[in-house]
C-alpha cells in the first residue's frame, strides 16, 4: 500500500505501543532516582500558621522536606502567566504571585504547601502526612458571579473584588447602535459547565541535576518542552535557558492540561539539586489530578443577538463571568478572552459585535486551556443564540441559519472580530450533514418513538475555529549514509500520531518508504526551538516546516544528481521520488542521491557532504476549519435518561494527511463534547470550596456503552494559507459536539 499524503495507513507507533514498549515518564530508567510527595491544602481558602516539618524529616528513608521559604531563600521566582492582556479602561490585569509552593494563604483545595523527598513513594507520602500543619479556615467562593458579589471572601490583595481584568473588543458603539434598530432581540444565559482534562496518564516528572555543568534535565510529559525550558530558567530558576534541558517520552493524551507550566516541575528540579540525585514525581489521579490539573470552561454568558424583521443579524452583544480559578495559569487569562472571543460569529455574517469579559478569581483549581481553548465556548454562545432565533422567528433552525451564513463566495471574509476566512462552504456542509441524517424522515421516527413512549430530538449546529496559530516552527531533515531518513521536529505527540502523519509526509515529499523515516521529537537538545502542540497547529504549522524542509534537501540533492546524471542542474526535475532529466528517460533515486552525498567521488566538490535541512513555517493568519454536526437522540421521560440513536457529522479540514487519524480525532473530540453536555462537570460545594466530583466514581466521564457510533463525512476545501492546504482536526470534535447535542436535547423535550 503507498505511503504518502491522503492514505488512511495504520499508525507507526501503535505495534510498540500495543506490545507494551512505550517509554512513559514513569518507565524512564534513572538510577538512584528518589521520589517527591507534595502536601496538598485540605481547605479552599484560609491563613498558614504554622508548618512543621520535624516529625517527616526523622521518618524512615525521608531525605529532604521543605516549604515556600526554602524556595525564598533559594531566589526562586513565581510561576508566570506571561499573557498580559489590558482591561477596558486601560489599566493592566492583576498579577497577584504563584509561587511553587503556598505563602502565607491557601487558596483552592490541593494548593501545594510543602513537598517531602524520600528513598520511595510511600515513604514520601507517610513523611508528608507527618506534617505539623496549622491552618485557619476563612470563607470561600466557587462561583465567578458570586465572587464579584460585594461581601464577597477576597482571595488576593493585588486583585480588589476579585477581579483579574474586565476585557472588551468590539465596536461597543455600532453594536449600541445595532440593537437600537433591531425588529426583534434574542437573549440567553449561558453556562459553559467547568471540566476536568483527564488525561489517560497523569501529570509526571523526573528532574536531574549535573553539579559539574550546573544543569537541569526534567523529563516531563508536557505537550512542548521548550515552554518550560524557558519559564523554568528565565522566570522560576532566573538562569540562562542553557542551564534547562525538557526532555518529553510517551505522553498517554494532553488536551491542553498538560501544556502549562506547574509547582511540581519546580519543585523536582529545586529537589534534585539539594538531595544530589534524580527526583521523580508521578501524580494520582484522586490525590493530585482533580485538585491540581488546570481545569477548563467555566463561563457565565448572557447573550443577545439583534436582528431585522427578515431574521438577518444586526449585531451581537456577548458578556462573559470566566472563573479562572484561584491563580494564573501559564495561559489562563488568554482563554477566555482573545482566543477564543473572535469566533463569535461562527460561520455568519454579523456586522456589529461587543464582547465584555470579566476574569474573576475563585477559590477553585486554575482553568486553562482545554480542548478547543475558547473557542468551544464561543460556538456554543452562537449557535444556542441562533438556535433560539429560529424558534422565536419561526424561521426554524436551517432558514435562521441559512440567512445568515457567509455564502462561498464572500471568501475570503473578514470578520468584525478582525478574523480572515480563506476558505469555505459553510451552507454546503450543513445541507450535506442534514441529508447524511435523513433529516426529511425524522418525524416519522419521532412519532414511532412517541409510540413507545420516549421522546426523540433531532438538533445540529454549525462550527468554525481558529487553528494553526502560535508563531513560527522549525523542522530539521538529516538523510544518513544507507539512505534513511532522520525528522526531528519541535512540535510534541501526546496521542494524536505525528509520527505516522509527519512520515507520510516526508515519504510523499522524498519518495521513501515508511520504515525508511524516522521521526524524533521531545528534546530541546535535539532541535533549538519548537512551540509545541497544542491549537491543533501541529500539521497546519510543524506539517509545513517540514514541507519546506524536504523542498531544501530536495534543492540540494539536485546538484548530486546532474553530476551522477551528466547533466546541467537547470535541466533537472524532481519527481516521483527521483531526478530526471527533461526529454530523457535517464533518471537516479532520490535515495541514490542521499547515499552518493557522503561519498566525496560522488559529489561535485562544491556540493555539501550530507544531505540535510531545517525547515521554517511562519504562518502569516489562521486556518479555519468548520463543519456541522447532527445528534438525533431519544429521552426516557419516566426516568431522564439519554440515548443518543445517531451522529453525523461533516468537516472541512482541507487536506487531509491521514484520513483513518483525522477520524479518530474527530471520534475522541466528539466523545469529550458530549461528556460535557450530558454527563461531565466539575462540582465544588458552595460552602466549604471541596470538591464533590473529585474521584473518577463522581465525575462522570462518558462511557463506550453510552456512545453512539459516528458518521463522518469530509468536505475537504483546502486551505489557501499555507503550501498544504490543511487546517487542522484536533478540535473540532469538542467544538461542534455541544451546542448539537444541547439542540437535540431541547428538540425532544419541548413538546413536555
Amino acid at each position: 500500500m503507498r505511503f504518502g499524503i491522503g492514505q488512511s495507513a495504520d499508525r507507526v507507533e501503535d505495534d510498540r505501543l500495543l506490545r507494551g514498549h512505550g517509554r512513559y515518564v514513569d518507565d524512564l530508567p534513572y538510577a538512584r532516582a528518589v521520589r517527591l510527595w507534595v502536601l496538598r491544602s485540605p481547605i479552599a481558602h484560609g491563613r498558614i500558621e504554622h508548618v512543621d516539618l520535624a516529625p517527616a524529616l526523622i521518618l524512615p528513608g525521608v531525605l529532604d522536606a521543605f516549604t515556600v521559604a526554602d524556595l525564598d531563600a533559594a531566589g526562586l521566582g513565581a510561576l508566570p502567566c506571561p499573557i498580559q492582556i489590558m482591561s477596558r479602561d486601560g489599566s493592566k490585569r492583576a498579577d497577584p504571585a504563584r509561587p511553587a509552593l503556598a505563602r502565607g494563604k491557601v487558596r483552592h483545595v490541593g494548593e501545594p504547601i510543602a513537598a517531602v523527598v524520600a528513598e520511595t513513594a510511600a515513604q514520601a507520602r507517610d513523611a508528608a502526612e507527618a506534617i505539623g500543619l496549622e491552618l485557619i479556615a476563612e470563607p470561600a467562593v466557587v462561583d465567578a458571579d458570586a465572587a464579584l458579589a460585594d461581601g464577597a471572601p477576597q482571595l488576593h490583595d493585588a486583585a480588589p473584588g476579585n477581579l483579574c481584568f474586565d476585557w472588551g473588543m468590539g465596536d461597543e458603539t455600532a453594536t449600541d447602535a445595532a440593537f437600537a434598530d433591531a425588529a426583534r432581540i434574542v437573549r440567553l444565559r449561558l453556562i459553559n459547565n467547568r471540566l476536568v482534562a483527564h488525561s489517560m496518564e497523569t501529570r509526571g516528572c523526573v528532574a536531574d541535576y549535573d553539579a559539574g555543568d550546573g544543569r537541569f534535565t526534567l523529563a516531563a510529559n508536557t505537550q512542548g518542552g521548550y515552554l518550560l525550558k524557558r519559564l523554568l530558567s528565565e522566570s522560576v530558576f532566573q538562569t540562562d535557558p542553557s542551564r534547562f534541558r525538557v526532555v518529553t517520552p510517551e505522553v498517554g493524551g494532553g488536551f491542553g492540561m498538560k501544556i502549562f507550566l506547574y509547582p511540581e516541575h519546580v519543585l523536582t528540579c529545586f529537589a534534585a539539586r539539594r538531595v544530589g540525585r534524580p527526583v521523580k514525581w508521578i501524580g494520582e489521579r484522586t490525590a493530585d489530578a482533580f485538585l491540581s490539573d488546570a481545569q477548563g470552561r467555566d463561563h457565565v454568558t448572557d447573550a443577545a443577538l439583534a436582528l431585522d424583521a427578515d431574521g438577518r443579524a444586526l449585531g451581537l452583544r456577548v458578556d462573559t463571568a470566566a472563573n479562572l480559578g484561584a491563580q494564573l495559569s501559564t495561559y489562563g487569562p488568554f482563554i477566555p478572552t482573545a482566543c477564543g472571543v473572535t469566533m463569535l460569529p461562527g460561520v455568519y455574517a454579523i456586522p456589529a459585535a461587543y464582547v465584555r469579559v470579566k476574569g474573576v478569581f475563585t477559590n477553585t483549581p486554575p482553568t486553562d486551556a482545554y480542548r478547543g481553548a475558547g473557542r468551544p465556548e464561543a460556538i456554543y454562545v452562537i449557535e444556542r443564540l441562533m438556535e433560539q432565533a429560529g424558534l422565536e422567528t419561526g424561521l426554524g433552525p436551517v432558514e435562521i441559519r441559512r440567512r445568515n451564513m457567509i455564502p462561498p463566495d464572500a471568501f475570503p471574509h473578514r470578520t468584525v472580530f478582525a478574523e480572515t476566512y480563506d476558505s469555505g462552504d459553510f451552507a454546503g456542509a450543513m445541507d450535506q450533514a442534514l441529508a447524511h441524517a435523513d433529516q426529511a424522515g425524522f418525524e416519522t421516527r419521532r412519532a414511532e418513538s412517541a409510540r413507545r413512549g420516549r421522546l426523540r430530538g433531532f438538533g445540529f449546529a454549525c462550527y468554525i475555529e481558529g487553528c494553526g496559530g502560535g508563531g513560527d516552527e522549525q523542522a530539521h531533515i538529516r538523510m544518513t549514509p544507507d539512505g534513511r531518513a532522520e525528522v526531528t521536529i519541535g512540535t510534541q505527540d501526546n496521542g494524536q500520531g505525528h509520527r505516522t502523519a509527519y512520515a507520510q509526509l516526508v515519504a510523499e515529499k522524498l519518495g521513501l518508504p515508511a520504515d525508511a523515516i524516522t521521526v524524533r521529537q521531545g528534546d530541546t537538545d535535539l532541535i533549538p526551538y519548537g512551540a509545541g502542540t497544542g491549537g491543533s497547529r501541529s500539521m497546519p504549522v510543524g506539517g509545513n516546516a517540514l514541507h519546506d524542509a524536504a523542498d531544501r534537501i530536495i534543492i540540494k540533492g539536485k546538484r548530486i544528481a546532474a553530476a551522477r546524471l551528466e547533466a546541467a542542474a537547470g535541466d533537472i526535475r524532481f519527481e516521483d521520488g527521483a531526478y530526471n532529466v527533461v526529454g530523457t528517460d535517464k533518471r537516479i533515486a532520490f535515495v541514490d542521491v542521499a547515499k552518493a552525498s557522503y561519498r566525496g567521488a560522488a559529489r561535485p566538490d562544491d556540493a555539501e557532504p550530507r544531505l540535510e535541512a531545517a525547515g521554517v513555517f511562519q504562518p502569516t493568519t489562521k486556518t479555519f476549519p468548520n463543519g456541522c454536526h447532527v445528534c438525533e437522540l431519544e429521552v426516557d421521560p419516566e426516568t431522564g435518561a439519554i440515548a443518543i440513536l445517531r451522529y453525523v457529522v461533516v468537516d472541512d479540514f482541507g487536506t487531509l494527511i491521514n484520513p483513518k487519524l483525522v477520524a479518530g480525532q474527530v471520534h475522541g473530540g466528539i466523545i469529550q463534547g458530549l461528556g460535557q453536555a450530558f454527563s461531565e462537570h466539575a462540582v465544588f460545594d458552595p460552602e466549604s470550596g471541596q470538591m464533590l466530583s473529585g474521584s473518577p466514581l463522581d465525575y462522570a466521564l462518558p462511557r463506550a456503552d453510552v456512545m453512539p457510533a459516528i458518521e463522518l463525512h469530509f468536505a475537504s476545501i483546502p486551505c489557501v494559507a499555507n503550501p498544504l492546504g490543511v487546517k487542522g482536526c484536533g478540535e473540532a470534535g469538542a467544538i461542534g459536539a455541544p451546542p448539537a447535542a444541547m439542540h437535540a436535547l431541547l428538540d425532544a423535550l419541548r413538546p413536555a
